[in-house]
């Protein structure tokens, strides 16, 4: 697979810094605005996940672009004109409905302009209805109709131009290179159009053709934009994020999906992490046929997931296809961190067998490894309403700055989020959180990273849609068995550590956690018990684990011995009830002192340890025949003979110490629970005699 661009422009990009505006493409010097990155440190510093090469990309230079800008400001004013003047004819048509109070008469008539409106100004804008057309809980239905319009069904530029394109980039006229290609467009989104075609070798394919003077309109938009941005953030204090970091990390991905090449590597690494899942589908790419402003890859026959009426007439689980979507997302962002940035659904298709499929590559983004564990433990800090914790995750992940202090931040963490957390996380949705963090910054020094705003562009997309084919729908419940799985399987220091905070309070032992972390994770499509009990015994057996291991010996001998109490305690009420039924035998009962039952709190964990072994057998993949052998190879490991040890001398100590204060003691002085109150002398040393 050959990775270098055969455009008759490629050559004018031979090193990453070529910026002399010699060759004019699409109606803009090339070189003035755009670096072509082929290899290097930048490189190796952008891209961390374990499926990426680096073809040649388009590089997003705002220095570059502000220089090329700098000597057009008529171009730079008309422009402003261009969108500002539309935008304010709107707005003051919106305003004069409200006064005259036919808002309702003419939403449809507003729809429609504003679909227009956002058409003409462009593909930034086109993004931006893109996005809202994804929130029924932001956008009246009405406006939703017409903004989903957008995704897909925009109006496409003359065939002349795609098909010039086609034999520019690939060498020869589309009737060479295809056997058959659609008449007209079957879809047209905002940075190209797609024919439905067949390769001459038979294969049904999508090829998408990039919109001409693309880059001219683009990069002015983002010039301005940035422009705006660096001005709110020198004059306008209340704004504390990155706005320009924001924009520019927008711009990044643009361009790199103005690259259909790079598109393609995407498209190859996202099937290699995510093709496994069950019902997660991913189209290949064919790479003799794809270039710069060409791509062709597997046609893909599917319905939006908006469309929940046309899912389920095929006899296929809307809600089901979501939970996949939901699912993918979180390896996306928390195992992989290599996330499809743009899930809007025109990129999603349900297919006739039930499988979700994933269109458009082109805008990807990454978390580091240190941000996603940085978020699960967010999660568990916010489960625990540990919010001292949460405050330094906020640091940890970049919302605050590693000088802030936290302490007025903490208490407002606390304040917001016990409201939000009343009920349960799972039933909390990613709206809320937002909504209650942005409350949060403008009283508190919080900023928005610049990564973190297309990772709440992805989630909030996804959960828009999910909201359409259900109302109810809970995205974080979905996510609930996902991040459970991964506290449990996980052997990062992290999220060892997060176990640990989530499991233990104050020394104590919180079964109940447990019991909802296996209970959740055996929800996971991926839960593998058997992984979980041979890492929980390596963990347990190495330095990391003594805490636990040391808190787990205080567990288990308080198990034991609620255990034994209430074995004895039924044994000698058994002989008492014997000894009451024979002749005689009365006084004999009397003499048998009744041993008291486990305390009430030693109950509860015997009754939370039957249910965790209740939830292990119904757990998929749960064999014991699997973790016999297993156990001969634990016994001689040294950790856990120690803990053999402590537990069989703890309780050794307990015996004794219970029999001394039964040959001491009265049967009247113990309690119910198996306390001594007042306890008289039984046995004494002999009177002194004089």
């Amino acid at each position: 697979m050959n990775l270098k661009t055969d455009s008759p422009n490629s050559s004018q990009f031979d090193t990453p810094v070529a910026l002399n505006p010699v060759i004019k493409e699409d109606g803009l010097a090339v070189d003035s605005v755009t670096r072509l990155e082929t290899s290097g440190e930048l490189t190796r510093q952008r891209k961390s996940t374990p499926c990426a090469i680096e073809p040649e990309t388009l590089q997003y230079d705002p220095v570059a672009i502000a220089a090329h800008y700098s000597n057009k400001p008529l171009q730079v004013i008309g422009r402003i004109f261009t969108v500002l003047w539309p935008a304010l004819r709107f707005a003051f048509g919106l305003w004069w409905d409200q006064q005259q109070g036919c808002s309702v008469e003419n939403q449809r008539r507003r729809a429609v302009q504003l679909r227009e409106l956002l058409t003409r100004l462009g593909p930034a804008y086109i993004k931006i209805g893109q996005a809202l057309s994804t929130r029924p809980d932001l956008v009246p239905p009405v406006y939703l109709e017409e903004l989903t319009q957008l995704q897909d069904q925009l109006p496409p530029f003359p065939n002349a131009i795609a098909y010039q394109f086609i034999q520019e980039e690939l060498g020869q006229p589309p009737d060479r290179i295809y056997a058959e290609l659609s008449p007209q467009p079957i879809a047209a989104a905002s940075l190209g159009q797609v024919y439905k075609g067949k390769l001459k070798t038979g294969e049904t394919v999508a090829v998408k053709v990039q919109r001409p003077d693309l880059r001219e309109r683009i990069t002015v938009d983002l010039y301005i934009l940035r422009r705006l941005a660096t001005w709110a953030n020198k004059n306008i204090k209340r704004v504390r994020s990155d706005l320009v970091g924001i924009l520019d990390e927008f711009g990044s991905r643009i361009f790199e999906e103005m690259d259909y090449i790079h598109e393609g590597e995407n498209a190859e690494c996202f099937a290699k992490l995510y093709g496994h899942i069950q019902d997660v589908f991913v189209p290949k790419i064919y790479w003799e046929y794809t270039q710069r402003r060409v791509l062709t890859m597997e046609w893909v026959t599917g319905t939006k997931l908006t469309q929940t009426e046309a899912i389920r007439a095929q006899g296929i689980d809307a809600r089901y296809i979501i939970e996949v979507g939901v699912q993918c997302s979180l390896r996306q962002l928390l195992e992989h961190g290599f996330f499809h940035a743009d899930p809007h659904p025109g990129n999603l298709l349900a297919t006739p067998d039930g499988k979700l499929a994933y269109l458009d590559f082109g805008m990807m983004s990454e978390i580091r490894p240190y941000q996603r564990y940085g978020m699960i433990e967010a999660i568990v800090h916010m489960v625990n309403r540990d919010f001292e914790g949460l405050a330094h995750d906020y640091v940890k992940l970049g919302f605050l700055a590693p000088e802030t202090d936290l302490t007025p931040i903490i208490p407002a963490l606390a304040r917001v989020f016990n409201n939000t957390l009343g009920a349960s996380v799972a039933e909390l949705n990613i709206k809320s959180i937002t909504d209650d963090l942005s409350a949060l910054m403008y009283e508190y020094p919080f900023r928005v990273p610049a990564y973190y705003a297309l990772i709440i562009r992805s989630l909030v997309t996804l959960e828009g849609i999910a909201i359409q084919i259900d109302p109810n729908f809970k995205v974080l419940s979905a996510a609930y068995p996902y991040v459970s799985k991964r506290l449990l399987t996980d052997p990062a220091p992290e999220l060892r550590a997060s176990l640990r905070d989530l499991l233990f309070k104050e020394g104590s032992f919180r079964w109940n956690r447990l019991e909802n972390l296996l209970r959740n994770a055996r929800n996971s499509q991926d839960y593998d018990l058997n992984q979980v009990v041979n890492q929980t015994l390596e963990f347990l057996s190495s330095e990391r684990g003594a805490f636990i291991r040391n808190s787990l010996v205080d567990e288990i001998v308080k198990g034991v011995d609620a255990l034994g109490r209430n074995a004895l305690h039924n044994v000698t009420d058994i002989v008492r009830d014997t000894f009451e039924k024979v002749p005689l035998g009365h006084r004999l009962a009397l003499a048998i002192n009744e041993t008291p039952e486990a305390s009430s709190e030693q109950q509860q964990t015997l009754e939370h340890i039957k249910r965790i072994w209740d939830i292990l057998q119904e757990t998929r993949g749960f064999d014991p025949a699997k973790l016999a052998p297993q156990i001969p190879q634990l016994l001689l490991k040294p950790e856990l003979q120690r803990i053999g040890q402590q537990v069989a001398n703890r309780l050794t100590q307990r015996a004794i110490a219970r029999l001394i204060r039964e040959l001491l003691v009265s049967p009247e002085a113990h309690s119910g629970n198996g306390y001594i109150k007042n306890p008289p002398i039984k046995a004494a040393l002999p009177a002194r005699t004089a």
